[in-house]
């Protein structure tokens, strides 16, 4: 038996070529072997092989150096760690457990490449092996992400921006999220002069007759915004509205609702969502826009419009979401 080894950013191994001309590849970490070539020797523990033939180890070859080559030119590489989560979310995605072969074949690689990395995340508890050869998604990510609730996260890196904005616009604004047909103020920022319009902090909100909840409408998956539409006119029935579907589309469209509020006279309402990792709404943040007389250098709608939605973008950004958005 003659071996050779081969290292690389994110794979190590020995390869071994046998006598009866297939080859073995042995992770070369965890395993208990020993291999001479010439005057190299390796040491592998507790080896679990691989058998592939001479053209799949060429071709696994020929790809691990084709992905150290791209890694190069691609800056903040980290071929590792995107398997690892390539993994998880396929596991996420699979309503039964999978074996490391379909595993390997949902993400175009090889049994080779994954097995590591699944032997990783078992052992981080990540992962479940439900038998010798299947694989199960484990809750520990869905406990990581609620140790902070949602409205936690969102309140804090929300309220700083809200305060910045309320100063630079010296106009009030207020952060809904949708409940059971309403919405629920969760946040608001009163006018920096002290004059103007504002919600109170718990108030609930109508959602199809306000710019805040159709927004929050329109950046839904259908049967979310199915279901919230009929949740709405089952709690306020004389607010239905056939047009409702061509408006939100209009919404979805430009990214937001700019409006005269239908609610009180003389104000203009100006509505942006704020979005999550699928580009659906978790909150809507809102300046329900009042016009002073007694000020000729205040800021205009379109002005408002534009650092609205340069807040909402970066509140989005912050929690994750609103990649490539168009919003502001």
């Amino acid at each position: 038996m003659s071996g050779r080894f081969i290292r690389f950013d994110d794979f190590s191994a020995v390869l071994l070529c046998c006598h009866h001309g297939s080859y073995m590849v042995v992770d070369e970490p965890h395993r208990d072997l020993y291999v001479n070539e010439g005057i190299h020797e390796y040491h592998v523990r507790n080896f679990e092989i691989f058998k592939f033939s001479e053209v799949e180890v060429t071709s696994e070859i020929d790809k691990l150096q084709g992905s150290m080559a791209e890694g190069e030119r691609r800056s903040y590489s980290a071929p590792a760690l995107e398997k690892g989560l390539d993994i998880l979310e396929i596991l996420c995605h699979s309503e039964r457990p999978m074996t490391q072969k379909e595993i390997a074949q949902g993400l175009g690689r090889t049994v080779g490449e994954i097995y590591r990395m699944v032997a990783c995340l078992v052992e981080r508890n990540y992962v479940s092996q439900v038998d010798d050869n299947t694989y199960i998604i484990t809750t520990k990510l869905y406990e990581l992400a609620h140790i902070n609730p949602p409205t936690h996260r969102l309140m804090f890196e929300a309220v700083p921006i809200m305060k910045r904005l309320a100063m630079e616009l010296d106009q009030s604004c207020h952060l809904t999220v949708y409940s059971q047909g309403k919405q629920v103020v969760l946040a608001k920022v009163d006018t920096p002069s002290g004059m103007g319009f504002s919600v109170r902090t718990g108030s609930e909100l109508d959602v199809l007759i306000s710019v805040s909840g159709r927004v929050l409408l329109a950046f839904q998956n259908e049967e979310t915004t199915k279901l919230w539409l009929e949740e709405s006119v089952q709690r306020k029935p004389e607010q239905s509205d056939p047009q409702i579907q061509a408006i939100l589309e209009s919404i979805r469209k430009i990214g937001f609702e700019s409006v005269p509020s239908v609610q009180v006279r003389g104000l203009y309402a100006v509505s942006f969502p704020i979005l999550d990792t699928q580009g659906h709404a978790m909150a809507a943040l809102t300046v329900p826009y009042s016009e002073r007389i007694d000020q000729n250098k205040r800021k205009s709608i379109p002005e408002v419009t534009a650092a609205l939605g340069a807040a909402a973008r970066n509140i989005s950004e912050r929690l994750g979401g609103g990649k490539g958005s168009t919003l502001g």
